[in-house]
């Protein structure tokens, strides 16, 4: 079968390579790969992996075959799922827990944007509990994982503050918070408002104007570093507001907590409903594996990139 593997030669670091086929054990179930979506996280990690590793989380397909023992969605149906490694890939393993069925409505297309960008999305919003009437800044807005954080804040009832970074992303933000701002959020600072919660994504510049953001008792979840991976801070700001908190959020600590397949029900009934739009920026086959990943390292994307197979 296919698999992306990484190759330092090849256009992006990354081939389609021929593999052997994926044996599951008994509690994981085979499935065949119609859709992945790119994640910048998975991408830096590739840029630093030897040759012959095999990146991917997210991807959306049929079961080929069902687990054997009985966990999990049945042979044929359709499925949205992720992988710690390995998922871009014509057919994959993955235990059941980690998987959710789609409903009828919902394409392969969309359903592979849920995993990491929606899953992160969704319960980093959680760790601050209700939401009605909080004041929510989402930074890095223009992004998977903030497209969908936009979303989800409105519909638990809260307010939205969009941060992107360029004038050009203001508009399709705007179509799901209550106020934008472009920049490093600085300007904030001058309307003496602050932010219950807010999920930071940019790191830099963004990290540090943030924590001069929060509410006394605020909650800011920081999940990545799109921009800058270092920053300067001035304490005093952040500890004479009285109960901040500083969450630092990895997914993949989060889903020994709370199980994928749970969150990727909620996300894809909500897709069905109508709750909640996916804004697909650009679908590529996997042969242009290499263009994918360089189109989203140079962040050329608004919202989501897909792959198809």
């Amino acid at each position: 079968m296919r698999a992306v593997t990484v190759d330092r030669a090849a256009p992006g670091g990354l081939m389609l390579s021929s593999v052997d086929e994926p044996v599951p054990s008994a509690s994981e179930t085979l499935v065949r790969v119609a859709a992945i979506s790119l994640n910048l996280g998975e991408v830096r990690r590739a840029r630093a992996a030897a040759d012959g590793w095999r990146p991917g989380w997210d991807f959306a397909g049929t079961v080929e075959r069902a687990a054997g023992d009985g966990s999990g969605p049945p042979q044929g149906a359709r499925v949205v799922g992720m992988r710690d490694e390995g998922a871009w890939a014509e057919l994959v393993t993955v235990p059941s827990a980690r998987l959710a069925a789609l409903p009828a409505s919902v394409t392969f297309e969309r359903a592979a944007t849920l995993p990491v960008a929606g899953l992160t999305a969704l319960y980093a919003l959680e760790k601050r509990g209700l939401l009605i009437e909080r004041r929510v800044l989402i930074t890095g807005a223009s992004g998977g994982v903030g497209m969908f954080a936009m979303q989800l804040a409105r519909l638990s009832g809260a307010h939205v503050t969009a941060l992107v970074h360029r004038e050009e992303k203001r508009a399709l933000a705007a179509a799901h918070a209550d106020a934008v701002r472009v920049g490093d959020g600085a300007d904030l600072m001058g309307d003496a408002k602050t932010f219950d919660v807010i999920l930071e994504s940019v790191g830099g510049n963004v990290f540090a104007n943030a924590l001069r953001l929060l509410a006394a008792d605020g909650l800011l979840v920081t999940y990545g570093t799109s921009a800058d991976r270092n920053s300067t801070i001035e304490v005093a700001p952040f500890y004479v507001r009285g109960g901040a908190k500083v969450y630092g959020f990895y997914l993949f600590y989060e889903l020994q907590r709370q199980p994928a397949g749970a969150g990727l029900a909620r996300l894809a009934a909500l897709l069905d409903a109508g709750k909640l739009d996916v804004h697909i920026d650009t679908v590529l086959p996997v042969a242009k594996i290499g263009e994918a990943v360089e189109l989203l390292w140079n962040r050329a994307i608004t919202g989501k990139l897909v792959v198809t197979f």
